[in-house]
């Protein structure tokens, strides 16, 4: 009698530990909540992650296009003389070591640009705002204070009402507030890798608890914590894996049709943050991260678990 129920004890330690089988979770693919919470996690951090990487080749294009750009405006109230400024700030600019390109932006243009906030029309007739005179210069460096300094001075003499600043300055507000949500991207996906580590711990230790006879018959039987830990390991890897492949496929979903609505939009500074190869294959890496981290998580909780239960 005590044989026979070692040869079965014995037979149902090794269908525990065969490869193909993991019955301490006996749970069929797919069908508990597990790997929907994994597809659901993955899905949040496909899409929290593309959103952090848009957002970084955004200010990373800004700001290579605007690195070496400086504006001159000419504030003068007459016409004529705001004009005559105007052309001899150019002039001077083109003829200025480290200037690669400089002209005058044309009225029309510039009435265009504040057209949203003036409306049309304002700057024309006598009864017209007066609307700065604009150059658009190029430098061949970076810009920084000392070289606005060095502008400034050259353009004192030739077109006294100038005042030069550097293009990336004006965006300095956009760029802090761009990353700042980088920021909270990458925050996001931090507290969702936390939030899948939670469940995964949680659906362990419930697992843990339902099969603790069958856990002690198989220390019994010579089992280790890291056998015992590989099936647990094993079998969450299989819901993670699937889970995973579901996330990124609903997640790149919401990614390509966002994608596409602002790209409709056809504004360069949206445009400038079209995702990459590398962020798509980046992309595509965060479900095996994310198996990676469900196995392990279950691996150390069975055996931290065990350590304590036996």
């Amino acid at each position: 009698m005590a044989f026979g129920e070692s040869l079965s004890l014995a037979d149902r330690w090794r269908r525990l530990t065969s490869r193909g089988d993991a019955e301490l979770v006996p749970q069929a693919r797919l069908s508990g909540p597990m790997p929907w919470v994994i597809a659901i996690m993955v899905a949040l951090t496909v899409i929290a992650a593309a959103a952090g990487l848009s957002l970084a080749n955004t200010a990373s294009a800004a700001s290579d296009e605007l690195a070496g750009g400086v504006t001159v405006q000419v504030i003068e109230a007459n016409p004529a003389e705001r004009d005559r400024q105007a052309v001899a700030a150019a002039e001077t600019l083109r003829r200025t070591p480290g200037v690669i390109e400089a002209h005058v932006v044309s009225q029309d243009e510039v009435e265009r640009l504040v057209e949203p906030w003036l409306g049309a029309g304002a700057g024309s007739g006598d009864d017209g705002i007066p609307i700065p005179a604009l150059v658009d210069a190029r430098m061949r460096d970076r810009v920084d204070g000392e070289t606005l300094g060095g502008l400034r001075r050259i353009l004192r003499d030739v077109a006294p009402a100038a005042r030069v600043d550097a293009q990336s300055s004006w965006l300095e507000p956009v760029f802090s507030a761009i990353q700042s949500l980088q920021w909270l991207a990458a925050a996001l996906v931090a507290l969702l890798a936390l939030a899948m580590s939670s469940a995964v711990l949680l659906a362990v230790r419930n697992a843990l608890g339902a099969n603790r006879d069958t856990i002690e018959i198989v220390h019994l039987l010579g089992g280790t914590d890291t056998q015992i830990a590989r099936i647990f390991q094993r079998s969450i890897g299989y819901d993670a894996s699937g889970g995973g492949a579901v996330g990124l496929a609903l997640g790149l979903v919401v990614v390509l049709f966002l994608g596409r609505r602002f790209t409709g939009l056809g504004a360069g500074l949206v445009d400038a943050g079209a995702l990459g190869w590398i962020d798509w294959l980046l992309l595509a890496m965060i479900p095996l991260a994310g198996v990676a981290l469900a196995m392990l998580t279950a691996r150390l909780t069975v055996i931290r678990t065990l350590g304590r239960m036996l």
